[in-house]
């Protein structure tokens, strides 16, 4: 069986691409997991807490890029 992620970009088929993006997907809602652990830590610097927040929304920017692009594989 072959591995759509460890295949090249050029040699995927669509079928492997949409594995693939499933599989960022899937990966991007862990790291969201991880941050809101960060967040419920309370770190109580402002520093921090906006950089935790501009990771938390480059986390959800990239989920919804990558999920918009699997949609319109399938689509």
């Amino acid at each position: 069986m072959r591995n759509a992620i460890l295949q090249l970009p050029e040699s995927r088929t669509a079928n492997d691409e949409r594995k693939v993006l499933r599989a960022a997907i899937r990966q991007l809602e862990r790291a969201e997991l991880y941050l809101a652990a960060v967040a419920y830590m309370e770190l109580d610097e402002r520093d921090s807490q906006r950089a935790l927040s501009q990771l938390r929304t480059d986390v959800e920017n990239l989920r919804r890029h990558l999920g918009e692009r699997r949609n319109r594989l399938t689509g």
